[in-house]
């Protein structure tokens, strides 16, 4: 597994208490799931989601082993693909301009700007998911390893978020 990290500045506070999080193999699988729910979640916004065969190399995978990977306007993802991973590359897909997203392949952004509105919009969409939600999301981030400067996901989503909420807002994308 490799770690996400986030450029970040110290906090402007100190985090409150943090939820321990759940162990990276106990986090929600898209097999667990099923491929309906996100594969109709994914359409209604003109993307398409791809299933890979079972020990299959998922095609445009940044991440490499079980993440998702995106080229053009498809996310490609397994059974074993975590949900948060199949979102999070949605969401680059998402928060990119629609005339920009045919040429995405594996790597969709170096901008934090973005990077923060995809980590914002993974969580807003995971709501529209029967069975997740946002609480599910944030607690299965952590335990993946994304790496907020408040100490969560959690803390960041509800503390240090308004620039992605802005970015996503400006772009009429769910926020």
């Amino acid at each position: 597994m490799k770690t996400r990290i986030k450029p970040y500045a110290l906090p402007r506070e100190p985090a409150k208490s943090l939820p321990v999080p759940a162990s990276a193999e106990s986090v929600l699988r898209v097999g667990q799931l099923g491929f309906a729910a996100p594969e109709a979640l994914l359409a209604s916004f003109g993307l398409a989601l791809h299933r890979v065969a079972s020990g299959e190399p998922i095609p445009g995978s940044f991440w490499g082993d079980d993440e998702a990977g995106i080229i053009g306007t498809t996310v490609y993802a397994r059974d074993d693909t975590p949900v948060h991973s199949l979102l999070h590359e949605a969401g680059h897909l998402l928060v990119l301009p629609p005339e920009k997203r045919a040429a995405v392949h594996t790597d969709a952004t170096d901008s934090i700007e973005e990077e923060d509105a995809t980590c914002y919009l993974q969580i807003v969409l995971s709501d529209r998911l029967p069975g997740v939600g946002r609480d599910r999301l944030m607690a299965d981030m952590d335990a993946w390893g994304y790496s907020f400067r408040l100490g969560s996901t959690r803390a960041w989503f509800e503390q240090d978020a308004g620039d992605a909420h802005d970015f996503l807002a400006a772009r009429n994308l769910p926020c």
